[in-house]
């Protein structure tokens, strides 16, 4: 079978079969009986098998035709789903982001309310997880990475965030008059608290202020930045993390960096995304706010 199958010959194929009849079909999509003929006798032919039986003035379908319209009438019914489905959808197109779990907690998620504003015709979905995806093989439209690069599929862009900032960070009331925090060295007498995927550490940053001995043994360790961020937050004791990630907790006053911003920088942030797809509209728009936002913060990004 070479030739293209009409669609106006499955259509008055389908009608005939429902009604069994080549009148009744015809009233149903406006056409004479005739046409309904016609349309049947070019499908039988190109597909090479009877389709009807003609007895007299009635027709009744083969068991060839049966299953045929079986088939047929099933595709119709997923057709006229589809519509419906895409008539009552409320987003033009789906985002989906794929995020690891501090970013998307600390920095993504407050923010997506002023993506949303801006395109109301996209719908986000966002999953967090640590293990990064593959882009070529699972239903995501990006993928931001943290840590050491790895080694993409060819055919995908990757395009390095701005460098965060890491700094002591700790609830403003864990500082009192016995135990101060207004040196370096006072560190000593405070838990430490330490976020394990994090590029920088309390170690690294002992080496950048040599004159600073801490037991780095001790201390809460977590596996994700937003838990110890949390854990500072409740006064458990002093994090190093990022200052983007801890944006809102230093606007509400729920956590401070006692020793100022200036810190230990680290580039390690990455948004992937396949070439082929980042001229569609949803990618673009998200990556320009993306990368707009984190400019307008005056911060480098980060987040585990």
């Amino acid at each position: 079978m070479h030739n293209r199958i009409s669609l106006k010959a499955i259509q008055a194929f389908e009608a005939a079969a429902r009604f069994e009849s080549f009148a009744l079909a015809a009233d149903d999509l406006f056409v004479t009986p005739s046409a309904i003929s016609h349309q049947v006798k070019l499908l039988e032919e190109l597909v090479g098998v009877r389709l009807f039986h003609r007895v007299h003035r009635a027709v009744v379908l083969t068991d060839a035709g049966r299953k045929y319209a079986e088939e047929i009438s099933a595709a119709f019914a997923r057709i006229e789903a589809a519509t419906r489905n895409v008539a009552g959808a409320e987003k033009s197109d789906i985002l989906s982001i794929h995020c690891t779990p501090s970013f998307a907690t600390q920095w993504l998620m407050p923010r997506l309310a002023r993506y949303s504003a801006l395109q109301p015709d996209v719908d986000v979905r966002l999953n967090a997880s640590v293990s990064p995806v593959d882009l070529m093989q699972e239903e995501f439209d990006v993928d931001i990475r943290y840590g050491m690069r790895q080694l993409q599929p060819a055919g995908t862009l990757v395009l390095p965030l701005p460098p965060e900032t890491i700094v002591p960070l700790c609830a403003p009331g864990l500082i009192t008059e016995d135990r101060p925090l207004a040196s370096m060295e006072d560190l000593g007498h405070h838990m430490l608290i330490h976020s394990v995927r994090c590029l920088v550490t309390w170690r690294d940053w002992m080496r950048q202020h040599r004159k600073v001995k801490l037991d780095i043994s001790r201390g809460l360790r977590f596996d994700r930045s937003f838990m110890s961020i949390s854990a500072a937050v409740d006064g458990l004791g002093v994090c190093l993390d990022s200052l983007l990630l801890v944006e809102r907790e230093l606007e509400s006053g729920r956590l401070v960096a006692p020793f100022g911003r200036e810190g230990l920088q680290v580039q390690a942030y990455t948004f992937n995304v396949l070439k082929s797809k980042v001229d569609l509209p949803k990618i673009r728009s998200f990556q320009d706010w993306l990368f707009r936002e984190l400019a307008d913060d005056g911060s480098s990004a980060g987040g585990r």
